[in-house]
């Protein structure tokens, strides 16, 4: 009598459940469907490396008032616009793929410079604050800082010129970001005067001044200043040399009477 063999195991992975089955079509629907709902600003907000960036209310967006002067600064104005609205125009069959590449790269600049002056508005700094709260912007690298919370900063508030860095609160200093992928935004989407503005704002988040300074030591021994002083020290020759060269690039005063006779 031939023996039986036994019936394979039953693999659940590899034969799943018309339940299973269903419930991860509809999931893949929802998300398909949440995808095609979302708005351009919140798709935009969440790439990859644009975490820095908040999140524009659109009536702030089509107040025409809170957009002056940048028709002149990006190409591609009015689709950019549109884009960003999510308004479909209708020229866009028209339009060759280049030109939607060069749209697509006017709305990204377009909405960077309306992220700028969102931010300094009493929504945008709200919008900065839970993000601040939440460490979104990354901590200071200085150690005698403590993990203090940074806030984003430009070096310049033309487009294109740099990009953006992280400020510390505690030691006034600017930082590289952590992240390559952030630390590609153009710093100019923050300005030079948002955090500054921010701490004004919220004072209470203003943190003491460091008491703590490094004191570079050989063998338990300081240094001289020549051979690597404190950060201090450097600081203070820095603004001793930027000072010396404003008084040199100043205009010299009029001569007095004595001396023109």
């Amino acid at each position: 009598m031939a023996e039986e063999k036994p019936s394979p195991a039953y693999d659940k992975g590899k034969f799943p459940d018309e339940d299973e089955s269903e419930s991860e079509s509809e999931a893949s629907d929802v998300n398909t469907s949440d995808e095609e709902d979302s708005s351009w600003i919140s798709w935009f907000c969440t790439l990859k490396g644009n975490e820095f960036l908040c999140e524009v209310d659109e009536d702030y967006i089509q107040d025409d008032f809170n957009l002056s002067g940048l028709s002149s600064q990006v190409a591609y104005y009015e689709y950019a616009l549109d884009l960003i609205l999510d308004v479909e125009s209708p020229n866009d069959e028209m339009m060759t793929e280049e030109q939607h590449e060069m749209v697509e790269s006017s709305a990204e600049m377009l909405y960077g410079l309306i992220h700028s002056r969102y931010i300094l508005t009493s929504r945008g700094m709200n919008a900065v604050l839970e993000k601040y709260k939440n460490v979104h912007y990354g901590r200071c690298p200085r150690a005698y800082c403590c993990g203090q919370p940074c806030l984003p900063v430009g070096t310049s508030d033309i487009p294109r010129t740099s990009t953006v860095k992280t400020y510390c609160p505690k030691c006034c200093d600017i930082y590289y970001t952590r992240n390559k992928y952030q630390g590609n935004i153009d710093g100019a989407y923050f300005g030079t005067s948002f955090p500054h503005l921010f701490l004004m704002t919220f004072s209470y988040l203003k943190p003491p001044k460091p008491t703590q300074v490094y004191t570079p030591r050989i063998f338990g021994f300081r240094i001289h200043n020549g051979g690597g002083g404190s950060s201090n020290s450097v600081r203070q020759q820095i603004t001793q040399g930027q000072d010396s060269q404003r008084r040199e690039e100043e205009p010299s005063g009029r001569q007095p009477a004595d001396s023109r006779r």
